[in-house]
């Protein structure tokens, strides 16, 4: 069989599956259907035709490339068709956003037949994805004189690519679909354990929540053709959790608008809503794609005459509905007037998801053309000597005279692009950012992948520092789906320029280290941006954003990023800890004390958590910044003393020198560069030249929390209250208790220590504990599985070369093993402790899975429904979340145990403990 028939094959097989036909992005098989097209009697050439018209990809894949070619051979009249005129090729090569497509367009631009150049100029003022080969044709045509080169730095000069495009409807009409009660994960709407086929965009459609939701949304598109469905999450958050660029893709596929005709299943313009908004990571995704994104806010707290809230009978506030979105509700949007209707009912003011930004990311069909084309209008303004026209809307810029800066706006002050020199912003300000690490991890690199194609970039910026591709989230089992998909990856991100964890020559051994960790590492600044695929990308050192594939694709392609700069809350704390306590219920605690302190409310939602943890070094004080996705901030910042941050960036360059040895660096030789930026980092601060960041004392935040250490004196677990009456309770991270709670005597089915919440000393805490209770009771028998999952290789070796690795091995009932992957995931666990691969594991869903109904004590993030555990017929599957020690106690005593049985066990157990910083860590005078 030739390629030609190996297609119509595998059509035949999707078919049996409900599914399209694979969108084609290679060239080898394009290149025969071109052939069969030129062929006039071929049988196939009828299919053919509508394959390269209808189903291959843009950018710069390699099929993308093939097509340009035969399109520019159709334009110049060297192969001739009915069916594609010279026209219809321009008009194809339109919607093939950039890379090879650009590269023909400028060769009929500046070529000798001036109607072909006209027609292809024509083209180009419409395009916006141009990187330096590019523009370097143009200037330099331009600078010789040609006029049509001219005329098309002018028309980039103007934005005509943007000012000719249709402005957004004035009113957008939509039909509600509540797509669940309370915060909706976006597990709901792409599946952890479907990571396998985010690329295929079809096939990954149909795990959007269920088949059954899906028919309803069918029905409804159906009842209302002309009408948007519009996701909701009812009395909760849309989209908390991950950034997923799937889970906007699986919703934009079933309720968004093609993005061309010419583009199989690239859909764009979702609508989303949720009575609390919509999760800042997401929403960022929603822009991605020109989406909408609602706070709906139609149940409010209920109040007495007073104006008090009412509570029940569990301290909860009341709510009541202020108005219905029930599914199958008609509403209005309006653009202009920026609000929400029911008929002529005025619902809700939704100014701010329709800001002047906004409304051009909706016009432009997605941030991204906005972001080039900024850019494209800046280099052409540049080049003709002229003021760059005002076409967008301007930045906002917010300056408080007499007020100092927080951490965050002094690090986007200092990283911002464009910005007027003396020019200080504050928070709510929109800045144009340089990036300097970016992170892509491998369940959405394919799909990064695909957005460096469709945006034609071919290597990375060369402003940023550095960035690295993930193997972790595939870690736990080296299945057939893993055996394809990685090694493909590793290679496209190892050719952009990235560090890669699998080496495609096969030369260095493969590191699937947990990516937060990783980033953590090699960030060697604190003053650093970076953006990382995964909501947990929140560095100690720095501010990390988490983000969507295709927004880290930008800022591997560009080296920046754009967002409002974001309100802070400070978080410093006071009293003693107590000597039992392990730092993870200090986190636990903030988010507690938080909701105590501010009646419920959420203050860290959408905003910068700026924690003073001063003399916590960067692998401890990571547990408190990784957990700040489970609190919905944006980010979060670490205020360090001087000494304790030197001591995090010694030890970030012991890992990256690790790293060098392992023989990962790239002929750039990135990683050594990390190490010169930190040793000149170290030398500021012990100079006294630059000392460590700090916000200044006159700095302003959305609020100021205090956490009281003398107030935790129990362990305290985070319960996805799975029974709890109220629906939008269940699986929040909201709900902490302490250890008394539970009695002593709720069952443990599983045990979980690992994931990226755990460093080296938590490793040693199960070490430690093992040996106590060999000591006193001559073996260890476990009474509930433990799964351990260091988080790197690194750590693994230290507790190798200081004797705890041993110990470990001693009582383990399976170890990893590098050589023999597992090739299918665990089903079923024994009561034993499983050292398994460094990665994320449980935590991510994808793989490893605890057995159904289950209760799982983990000191993981993830408490979501149906991502450690699934629920069973007998009872629901449930996810809590606690230190270490906590962990390993009950899966020795098969049980959460009482506050005695755990003051006990880790008598003498050298806990991750916290000394509040006596210093004032602010900037005095500013």
């Amino acid at each position: 069989m030739n390629i030609y028939q190996d297609y119509i094959q595998e059509i035949e097989e999707r078919k049996i599956q409900g599914l399209h036909p694979k969108p084609i992005d290679g060239a080898e098989l394009l290149s025969a259907i071109i052939a069969q097209i030129k062929d006039k009697n071929n049988e196939y050439r009828a299919d053919s035709l509508k394959f390269f018209i209808y189903n291959s990809l843009p950018g710069t894949t390699p099929a993308a490339v093939v097509k340009a070619q035969f399109l520019k051979e159709i334009i110049l009249g060297e192969s001739v068709l009915e069916e594609i005129t010279p026209a219809f090729a321009f008009e194809l090569l339109s919607h093939m956003k950039g890379g090879p497509s650009i590269k023909v367009l400028l060769d009929l631009a500046l070529g000798n037949d001036a109607a072909i150049a006209k027609e292809a100029a024509n083209v180009l003022k419409t395009q916006v994805f141009l990187y330096e080969a590019d523009t370097d044709r143009l200037k330099a045509a331009f600078h010789s004189g040609n006029e049509i080169a001219k005329e098309i730095i002018e028309s980039y000069a103007q934005a005509e690519f943007f000012t000719k495009l249709p402005e957004a409807a004035e009113e957008i009409k939509v039909v509600t679909y509540i797509a669940g009660e309370g915060d909706i994960s976006t597990d709901l709407l792409s599946p952890g354990n479907q990571a396998h086929s985010r690329s295929d965009r079809e096939l990954h459609g149909l795990c959007m929540m269920t088949p059954e939701a899906q028919k309803e949304i069918q029905a409804l598109q159906a009842q209302h053709p002309d009408k948007s469905v519009m996701l909701i999450a009812e009395k909760g958050t849309m989209g908390v959790g991950s950034s997923r660029m799937s889970g906007v893709n699986n919703v934009a596929l079933w309720t968004g608008k093609q993005a061309s005709p010419y583009i199989p299943f690239v859909n764009i313009a979702p609508i989303v809503a949720g009575t609390n908004g919509i999760s800042p990571i997401f929403l960022t995704t929603v822009d991605v794609t020109g989406g909408i994104g609602i706070d709906l806010q139609n149940w409010v707290k209920k109040l007495d005459a007073e104006g008090n809230v009412i509570r029940n009978e569990n301290n909860e506030p009341i709510l009541e509905e202020v108005y219905s979105v029930a599914t199958g509700t008609v509403l209005t949007i309006n653009t202009k007037t920026k609000k929400l209707y029911n008929g002529d009912q005025e619902l809700k003011d939704i100014s701010k998801s329709f800001t002047p930004q906004k409304m051009e990311f909706i016009k432009a069909g997605g941030s991204y053309a906005i972001v080039f084309g900024k850019k494209l209008q800046t280099w052409a303004s540049g080049i003709l000597g002229i003021e760059i026209p005002t076409v967008y809307a301007p930045s906002k810029e917010i300056t408080k005279e007499g007020v100092g800066l927080s951490a965050v706006e002094k690090i986007f002050n200092k990283n911002a692009v464009g910005l007027a020199p003396g020019k200080v912003l504050h928070a709510g300000s929109d800045v144009r950012v340089e990036v300097n690490i970016v992170g892509s991890q491998d369940t959405t690199g394919l799909m990064t992948a695909q957005e460096l194609e469709s945006m034609a970039a071919t290597v990375i910026s060369p402003i940023v520092d550095g960035a690295y591709q993930s193997g972790c989230h595939t870690a736990s089992v080296w299945d057939k789906k893993a055996q394809a998909n990685i090694p493909r990856l590793m290679k496209f991100m190892n050719d952009f320029g990235l560090i890669t964890a699998r080496d495609p020559k096969g030369e260095y051994h493969a590191m699937t280290d947990v990516i937060h960790k990783v980033l953590n590492d090699i960030t060697i600044d604190e003053w650093a941006i970076i953006i990382g695929g995964d909501s947990h990308t929140r560095m100690s050192k720095g501010v990390a954003f988490g983000a969507d594939s295709g927004t880290v694709a930008l800022a591997l392609a560009t080296g920046e990023a754009s967002m409002p700069i974001p309100e802070s809350v400070k978080v410093t704390f006071k009293g003693d800890m107590k000597h039992h306590m392990d730092f993870r219920d200090v986190v636990h605690a903030t988010q507690l004390q938080m909701l105590q302190q501010f009646g419920g409310e959420n203050v860290f939602q959408g905003r910068i958590i700026e924690v003073h943890i001063g003399t916590l070094p960067a692998d401890q004080a990571f547990t408190f910044t990784d957990w700040t996705a489970e609190m919905k901030a944006k980010a979060s910042i670490c205020i360090s003393e001087d000494d304790t941050l030197i001591e995090s960036l010694e030890i970030a360059k012991s890992r990256i020198q690790i790293m060098i040895e392992k023989g990962m660096d790239n002929h750039n030789q990135v990683l050594q560069g990390l190490i010169n930026k930190a040793n000149k980092r170290i030398t500021e601060i012990k100079s006294g030249e630059k000392p460590a960041l700090t916000p200044d004392s006159n700095a302003s935040y959305y609020a100021e929390v205090v956490v009281d250490l003398d107030m935790i004196v129990e362990p305290m677990i985070a319960d996805p209250d799975v029974n709890n009456e109220d629906v939008s309770k269940r699986y929040t991270h909201d709900t902490i208790r302490d250890l008394t709670y539970y009695g002593g005597d709720k069952k443990v089915d599983l045990g979980f220590v690992g994931s990226c919440m755990v460093h080296k000393g938590d490793l040693k805490i199960v070490s430690q504990m093992l040996r106590n209770i060999e000591r006193r009771d001559g073996k260890v028998e476990f009474l509930a599985p433990l799964v351990v999952a260091a988080p790197t290789y690194n750590i693994i070796d230290e507790l190798k070369a200081e004797g705890d690795w041993e110990l470990l091995e001693k009582y383990s009932g399976f170890e990893f093993d590098d050589n023999a992957p597992k090739g299918a995931a665990r089903v079923e666990y024994k009561n034993m402790m499983y050292l398994e691969r460094p990665g994320c594991n449980l935590c991510m869903g994808n793989q490893e899975k605890a057995e159904k109904g289950d209760t799982v004590l983990a000191t993981s993030t993830r408490l979501f429904q149906g991502r450690v555990v699934e629920d069973s017929e007998r009872k629901k599957g449930e996810s809590l979340l606690a230190s270490t020690p906590v962990v390993v106690l009950s899966a020795i005593i098969g049980r959460i145990p009482s506050i005695e049985e755990y003051k006990a066990a880790v008598e003498g157990i050298d806990l991750t403990t916290f000394v509040p910083s006596i210093k004032e860590l602010v900037t005095v005078g500013h």
